[in-house]
């Protein structure tokens, strides 16, 4: 049997420029395109079955609205990221290529690296708090199985959250999210369908356990609002707008996920119905929870985290019944987090690393490389000191969104939706991507003016107080307005700067490669047309020019 031999250079094609392509970042072939319509509605169904969003919007309640106002603001924040996430996601629903190859077209071919750095530590720093989260969840697993492992001693540093028994959780946890990334991608849909069936019943089974232990719900689902009037309508703007920043990240990277896509319109319903429906469902189930917990806690305290409600259940009643139950459903916890931390997290974090150095890291590689970076930060400890790091968490949208801003007016304004695939992944100077030497600094001026916009409102929620008013309630429409900000600038700076993908399709309409021509281009049957990089197209070649940058030729 031969051995397979281990090469350090990622596979490719001859000919390429591997500093800014392998296998990975090129268009996926049509015959690995297998997320239809179903599948993208059934993603967000799957996906939201969290922990975390099971918590929902309970913390809102704190500033005294009612719960179905907090639900509501969850609901109509999702509705309108999901908007975003539509419109940023095209690109890859149309050219079947990522968010670091989306990159390239603004930002510059080397330019690029700066957004994807970006999210790659974004998504490593996420997969670590998820992966905290699927530890809890396989610790209450293993609760239910040996009552012995409550009472191992905790040799864990205060300012840690997890304790010694719940660190055995999260490696467990971490070892099983490894072996999930062996699965090929184009398979993953099988676990969207295997996802869903667990979401709906560790749903049931755990608002059956919790409505079982406390005979009902206490006054919470019925209190009324303790604000009213202006202060109650700046509260439910606050936390609307809160819910849909808390979900940037999505928007910045979904073409991560659309590139999937059988055709470019699956993923369109999906987004906009299955992300608030999805999200609205889980809220209002954890609500209810939360709310039978008021019975049976010490004090009548509302307990908002389900690990928390179950951990307490197993302490106070250890059953065979309510044994059963916290084993069942923290099974279905665990898969949810480990579907939250492959979708969301090691998968774009692998593509973003992937694009960073495609010469020598393809995006298995670069899944190794996230995994590694998730216990390395040790989240266990970020966590412990939860203020600030979640604050800075929180805030972080507006250096996202900064990024989508910039991306959406390139391409839907500047290039009109014609992106030329070819030139994306070369560093030709003559292209339309090379802008100087690599980079686009209009792009970069714009992510500076976006980011600025809302600077003191990012230092004012990390803590640093002598803010006004209006500077603080301007933080509420952050991922709005950076948005506005970055794209306009980019839009004025590119128009009075004109760079070369402006000049060429200004005066040309909105139009989109056709599936065919990106099917030709991804089955590598392509070869770049010097004329094309010699010469500024004239105006009367300029409705010529929707996939001539790329001269399909038999390979």
């Amino acid at each position: 049997m031969k051995v397979p031999t281990f090469q350090l250079q990622v596979p490719g094609a001859e000919g390429r420029e591997k500093s800014l392509e392998n296998d990975d970042l090129l268009p996926i072939p049509q015959e690995k395109r297998t997320w239809d319509f179903l599948t993208f509605n059934l993603f967000w169904f799957s996906a939201v079955g969290t922990v975390a969003n099971w918590l929902g919007g309970g913390s809102f309640l704190t500033y005294g609205i009612t719960v179905w106002d907090g639900i509501l603001c969850n609901f109509f924040g999702y509705l309108l990221i999901s908007l975003f996430m539509v419109l940023n996601g095209r690109f890859g629903a149309v050219y079947h290529c990522g968010f670091p190859v989306y990159c390239r077209g603004s930002f510059g071919v080397y330019g690029a690296a700066w957004p994807v750095f970006n999210r790659a530590l974004s998504a490593c720093v996420w997969n670590g708090v998820n992966t905290v989260t699927g530890g809890q969840c396989v610790y209450i697993l293993l609760h239910s199985i040996f009552p012995s492992i409550a009472r191992i001693p905790n040799h864990m540093p205060e300012a840690s959250a997890l304790d010694t028994a719940q660190m055995i959780g999260f490696f467990l946890f971490w070892f099983a999210t490894c072996f999930a990334l062996f699965l090929a991608i184009p398979k993953w849909p099988l676990l969207i369908k295997i996802k869903l069936v667990a979401y709906v019943l560790s749903t049931i089974g755990m608002l059956s356990i919790a409505l079982h232990a406390s005979g009902g719900v206490g006054d919470t689902l019925t209190a009324k609002a303790k604000v009213h009037g202006s202060e109650k309508a700046w509260l439910i703007v606050r936390f609307t707008l809160l819910s849909a920043a808390g979900c940037s990240t999505f928007a910045s990277n979904a073409s991560d996920w659309q590139r999937n896509a059988s055709k470019p319109k699956d993923p369109i319903w999906g987004q906009i119905l299955g992300f608030p429906l999805s999200n609205f469902i889980v809220t209002l189930c954890g609500m209810i929870t939360a709310a039978s917990s008021q019975r049976i806690s010490k004090d009548g305290e509302v307990i908002w985290n389900p690990l928390d409600y179950l951990d307490m259940i197993l302490s106070d009643n250890y059953t065979a019944a309510n044994r059963a139950g916290a084993f069942f459903i923290s099974l279905g916890f665990i898969y949810s987090s480990l579907f939250s931390c492959l979708f969301e997290n090691v998968y774009p974090c692998g593509q973003d690393v992937a694009a960073l150095c495609p010469k020598y890291i393809s995006i298995k590689r670069a899944f190794a490389i996230c995994q590694v970076v998730t216990v390395v930060i040790n989240p266990w400890f970020l966590l412990g000191s939860a203020g600030i790091f979640i604050s800075f968490l929180a805030s972080y949208q507006i250096f996202l969104f900064s990024i989508v801003g910039v991306l959406l007016v390139d391409y839907y304004i500047i290039s009109k939706g014609r992106m030329d695939l070819g030139y994306l992944f070369t560093a030709d100077r003559n292209g339309p991507y090379w802008y100087s030497y690599g980079c686009n600094w209009r792009a970069f001026a714009a992510y500076i003016v976006g980011a600025g916009v809302n600077f003191c409102g990012f230092l004012d929620n990390m803590g640093v107080k002598g803010f006004s008013l209006g500077v603080v309630r301007s933080f509420y429409f952050a991922f709005i307005t950076t948005g506005c900000a970055a794209g306009l600038t980019y839009y004025l700076l590119a128009r009075f700067f004109p760079q070369e993908n402006y000049k060429t399709y200004r005066e040309l309409k909105f139009r989109e490669w056709s599936q065919d021509e990106v099917e030709m281009y991804a089955a590598g049957k392509r070869e770049i047309v010097p004329e094309r990089a010699s010469q500024t197209p004239s105006v009367e070649e300029k409705s010529d020019l929707d996939v001539t940058a790329v001269s399909v030729l038999p390979a």
